[in-house]
């Protein structure tokens, strides 16, 4: 016999309530790395567009990250860990599987018996979480979730690899996701995502030596041709048109590929004026972390503002990508 289950009441869907970041005080410029392989500053400018990176010293976890980012995220959205039953960590980075980071995180925040989980997407992780978190709001199995993507890179990098070192960084970017009041105020639209596993050894923790490869030249040309028409599925999906955007936020792997993804976007009807992160010239590749903190320094310097509508599109290792259309809080 069969009986009908008493299901949570479920939400329109879900917006974005409040953002934070976090970065360590460490900065390493490419002429700091020049003294260690055989590069300049120059050379990294011109393939990858990163000036500098953050990186935490020995003491700094990644849960250290996650917290203050979330901490951060929390006092932005006028809530309180009491507020909050569920916390999502995007990382690829723990130095363990277990304990996860998620539960840690919660428990350093004032948050008490959350549902706690992490993903790992590696660099599509933040779009991953939020895309999670929104449906969990939807469906009424949550109610204020707190979505981090947190990366400590520098643990997994190998300091004499020239193709890898001068890349990688470490932070964290943390939202409060809530419920939407009405239609009209939902706040995160549909996530477009997917995968191409066949390229997953591109982008690799090797087992032989613990650290991270890539194939640099290969995760180039397939994010150029692959991450736009992604970014204009998460568009439709929201029932908006390409011109509807007023500030792309990419992945920052590479001011290459983010300068790629607009000039598609742009000949796709995007407007011309339509504002593009630029983070990794400062921050690096904080692989999960990059969306959020992009978008946090974005909005500190006045580049985002309230309302506004942000395309978020992540991409990496997996190779895994995912994107939606939010408003900014």
């Amino acid at each position: 016999m069969s009986g009908g289950f008493r299901l949570p009441p479920s939400a329109p869907g879900a917006r974005i309530l409040g953002i934070g970041s976090f970065q360590p005080e460490k900065v390493v410029t490419n002429d700091d790395l020049a003294q260690r392989v055989d590069t300049n500053d120059q050379w990294i400018r011109e393939r990858v567009g990163i000036a500098e990176r953050r990186i935490a010293e020995p003491g700094l976890s990644l849960v250290d990250m996650a917290s203050e980012a979330g901490a951060r995220a929390l006092k932005d959205a006028g809530l309180t860990g009491s507020d909050v039953d569920t916390v999502i960590v995007a990382t690829c980075t723990m130095p363990n599987s277990i304990p996860n980071a998620a539960a840690q995180t919660a428990e350093r925040v004032g948050i008490t018996a959350p549902g706690a989980f992490d993903l790992n997407a590696a660099c599509a992780g933040f779009c991953y979480a939020l895309g999670t978190a929104s449906d969990l709001i939807r469906a009424g199995s949550a109610q204020n979730v707190l979505v981090i993507g947190a990366e400590k890179l520098s643990d997994w990098i190998d300091w004499d690899d020239r193709s890898t070192c001068i890349i990688f960084a470490d932070g964290a970017g943390a939202a409060v996701v809530g419920a939407a009041a009405g239609e009209e105020q939902v706040g995160i639209g549909p996530v477009a995502w997917g995968s191409a596993g066949d390229l997953a050894s591109a982008i690799e923790i090797r087992s032989e030596t613990n650290k991270l490869y890539q194939e640099g030249q290969a995760v180039f040309r397939w994010a150029t041709t692959k991450i736009a028409p992604v970014a204009l599925r998460a568009v439709e999906l929201a029932g908006l048109t390409p011109a509807d955007i007023d500030v792309l936020v990419p992945h920052q792997a590479n001011l290459r590929i983010v300068e790629a993804v607009a000039k598609r976007l742009r000949a796709k009807g995007a407007r011309e004026d339509m504002r593009v992160a630029d983070d990794i010239v400062h921050s690096g590749n904080t692989s999960s972390a990059s969306i959020p903190l992009a978008l946090d320094h974005m909005r500190a310097e006045g580049r985002v503002r309230t309302g506004e509508n942000v395309l978020l599109v992540g991409f990496g290792a997996g190779l895994s990508y995912a994107g939606q259309v939010v408003v900014c809080p």
